[in-house]
């Protein structure tokens, strides 16, 4: 009798989601987070993917009571860290950096080309000393605009946890900056 009252759910809990459902509902969530998270352009359907066979790995010991959006981020941060891994050992040029270079050269010179490529190489290689946590705080505020408010509730993060990790990001990119303009000056 104990062993049956155990294995039903109990009258307040929230049900489990269902896969299809948290796919729909946030596969754009979920895409946006790694590209933030520094995955390359030429992996994100790879990475999304990988992303939702976790979920669907482990879906079924999933809390319904926690933060379904934290979750969430947490399993793309690991596979985001996989898949930057995995970067470092194939340089590959992905299509969309071949067409930015190609409507570039069209545009502008040969030495504004380079000079943009090097600083976004150079934010890149910044970018990539960030945590991913710090980093996906960094640029969803420094970048892309969004309040620490709207972050905190994108990410399912309480306020301060945010306010630290932009704190921290700053202060981690701007010595990153002022490394990089000292080599320069002592080159």
């Amino acid at each position: 009798m104990l062993n049956a009252a155990l294995a039903l759910p109990m009258a307040d809990s929230p049900p489990r989601p269902e896969l299809a459902l948290v796919h729909a509902e946030h596969a754009d969530f979920v895409y946006r987070s790694l590209q933030r998270l520094g995955v390359r352009a030429m992996d994100l359907e790879d990475a999304l993917q990988d992303v939702f066979v976790v979920v669907h790995k482990k879906l079924a010991g999933f809390d319904p009571a926690l933060p379904l959006k934290s979750w969430l981020f947490g399993i793309a941060v690991r596979v985001a860290v996989a898949h930057r891994r995995k970067a470092h050992l194939h340089r590959e040029r992905g299509d969309t950096e071949l067409e930015h270079r190609l409507e570039s050269d069209a545009q502008v010179g040969p030495e504004a080309e380079v000079m943009e490529r090097q600083g976004r190489e150079r934010l890149a290689a910044i970018l990539d000393k960030l945590t991913p946590e710090k980093r996906a705080v960094f640029v969803m505020f420094e970048i892309e605009g969004k309040t620490t408010v709207e972050i905190a509730e994108e990410l399912g993060l309480p306020l301060g946890t945010v306010y630290s990790r932009l704190s921290s990001a700053r202060g981690e990119f701007q010595r990153a900056v002022e490394r990089l303009h000292r080599t320069q000056r002592s080159a």
